[in-house]
């Protein structure tokens, strides 16, 4: 009789698993191998151990093989320290790197892997490979200046761990819309984001937002304030830099951010002296990017330009010409007709300044009007009621470009309140009548914008509520405003003095409000001034024009105890006024 033969386990043979070193991405990785590759693997990634390494040249990524300053730079940085045997690198690391493996292992015909920097304009790649210390772009507007500089930053970011680099936008929207271009850049580099945070209280003026990277770089965008952008020691990108609020406050502010070539390089040094190497070859050359559509002449973006072969700048400038010729697919003609405006055309898609220019409503004017008791939101009761304090309503009318705001005003202990904010964003005319019938019987007075397709919204309204119109001894609701040069100068002059006395105005303190009330311009070409604002994702200014329309109708009917002797003369239907403006143009700060 056999004997039993003993019971294991398993019948089948068991593998012995690899020691845990042969599984690094089990393995987190020190501080050094991320520093090793020069920035360019997330600090959970490592490189390629020597034995598997390609041939220096597969190494180098194929999208800076051209000759360029960018590549000679990234290739430098991948090898001036020694490569410490470590871990295969992940999909991110291999596309940062430009390697080209797998097939070799798998016996199969390597596959060069496709940069996205193959899509650049020709004239954003010559912007992303001019590796000049101080660099001056004029542009026309929608041809990829913010997309190009955030390239750039994000390259160098790659490139060396530890980079820095902060953007002064001209506002808050302008900040994050750049913040997230280098977060695409990041994501088309597959580059590891470890942290994205915003530093604010509630809806108050973003301080700064941030992306940091695992190899420890860091991009950070901050609204142009010169207060907030003391203290960094950085690459500076100035973004818009002619429409800034007080753009020579901000120079002074950020240029000393270059000036020590130490900075960020502290823990770089201990190191290199623990390992006895040359600490002083450790360096950083701080770089200025400033870029900018023209805003006029007198400002210091335009001061920056004239001089920029003198100051030693790299100067780079692209009408919308240019763009087209190098690849842009627009039609020069259709953007022209549409915009209707041959002085706009001129310097914004030209690149032709006008005379000068001003920011209407700068931060610090909006913030004093600001109220945590305004609201952009009115409950169903609020219309509802009749009688009691007066109400005013401005609707700047939009159909399917800009949206219609309806800004309603209160007047209560002699402060005009924000009630609500609303906006119709495409809508149709007679859908937008019976959203806006509550609100104008509710309404002491309204002032409406019937420019252009304004035209329909007025009759309509005109016909149910009245029109107001003194000189022609209508006393109805509606006045019906046709916005020409004349008109403005009389709405928006009235606009800002209420924000210089700011116990007559309270606003939402809503960061959507700011930023459109921030945006309007004024203006001044061949000695005339008039009022303009960037079309945006937003809009055009909306809710700042529907504010001034409804700041309007509250001095419509009011006596002359509750405004100056000055005011009075300027409202006045029509439009036609021949009082001198309240708010001369002047260069801010």
């Amino acid at each position: 009789m056999k004997s039993p033969t003993p019971k294991t386990s398993r019948s089948r043979a068991v593998k012995k698993k690899p020691p845990r070193s042969a599984h690094p991405s089990r393995e987190p990785v020190p501080p050094a191998t991320a520093a090793s590759d020069a920035g360019m693997v997330d600090a959970t990634v490592g490189v390629t151990p020597p034995s598997d390494r390609p041939p220096e040249t597969e190494a180098t990524p194929e999208f800076l093989r051209p000759h360029s300053p960018v590549r000679d730079e990234i290739a430098r940085s991948t090898t001036r320290r020694e490569q410490p045997a470590a871990p295969t690198p992940s999909a991110a690391a291999a596309a940062v790197r430009g390697a080209r493996r797998g097939g070799k292992e798998r016996g199969k015909e390597k596959e060069e892997m496709p940069s996205p920097l193959q899509l650049l304009l020709p004239y954003q790649r010559r912007w992303v490979d001019d590796a000049a210390k101080f660099k001056i772009g004029v542009q026309s507007r929608q041809t990829g200046k913010s997309f190009s500089t955030a390239c750039e930053a994000v390259v160098d970011a790659l490139r060396a761990q530890g980079t820095k680099w902060v953007c002064l936008s001209a506002g808050e929207r302008q900040a994050l819309e750049w913040l997230e271009k280098c977060r695409e850049w990041a994501r088309a580099f597959k580059m590891a984001l470890e942290e994205f945070s915003e530093s604010r209280r509630g809806e108050a003026l973003m301080k700064q937002a941030e992306i940091r990277f695992a190899n420890g770089s860091r991009i950070i965008a901050i609204p142009a304030n010169p207060s907030t952008a003391r203290g960094y020691s950085a690459n500076v990108v100035l973004d818009e830099f002619a429409y800034h609020e007080d753009p020579d406050a901000i120079w002074s502010a950020m240029f000393p951010s270059l000036t020590n070539p130490l900075a960020g390089t502290f823990l770089e040094r201990v190191e290199r002296l623990a390992n006895k190497e040359d600490v002083e070859a450790v360096r950083r050359d701080m770089k200025i990017r400033v870029v900018s559509t023209f805003n006029g002449r007198d400002n210091k973006f335009f001061e920056l330009w004239e001089k920029r072969e003198a100051n030693g700048y790299s100067g780079h400038r692209v009408t919308i010409h240019d763009a087209i010729r190098d690849g842009l697919p627009v039609d020069a003609e259709k953007l022209r007709a549409g915009l209707d405006d041959d002085d706009t055309w001129a310097q914004e898609y030209e690149c032709d300044p006008r005379d000068t220019s001003a920011v209407l409503l700068p931060y610090d004017l909006i913030a004093q009007a600001e109220s945590a008791e305004a609201s952009e939101v009115a409950d169903e009761a609020f219309w509802q009621m009749r009688g009691g304090n007066p109400v005013y309503c401005g609707i700047d009318f939009g159909r399917s470009n800009d949206p219609t705001v309806c800004w309603t005003l209160e007047r209560s202990g002699g402060v005009l309140w924000t009630r609500e904010v609303l906006v119709l964003r495409n809508t149709e005319t007679p859908e937008q009548v019976d959203i806006l019938r509550r609100r104008l019987q509710r309404a002491t007075r309204v002032a409406l914008d019937c420019t252009g397709p304004g035209v329909g919204l007025g009759d309509y309204l005109k016909r149910e509520f009245g029109q107001w119109h003194p000189a022609q001894h209508s006393y109805g609701r509606v006045e019906l405003c046709t916005f020409s040069v004349a008109l403005k100068r009389e709405m928006f002059p009235l606009l800002r003095r209420q924000f210089t006395t700011p116990a007559q105005l309270r606003i939402p303190i809503s960061r959507t409000v700011r930023e459109d009330l921030h945006a309007m311009q004024q203006i001044v070409t061949n000695g005339e001034y008039n009022y303009w604002a960037p079309r945006t994702r937003e809009g055009h200014s909306d809710r700042c024009t529907a504010l001034a329309l409804a700041i309007r109708a509250a001095g419509a009917g009011e006596s002359s105890a509750t405004i100056t002797a000055q005011t009075a003369g300027m409202i006045r239907c029509g439009g036609q006024n021949s009082a001198r403006p309240l708010f001369q143009p002047v260069r801010l700060g």
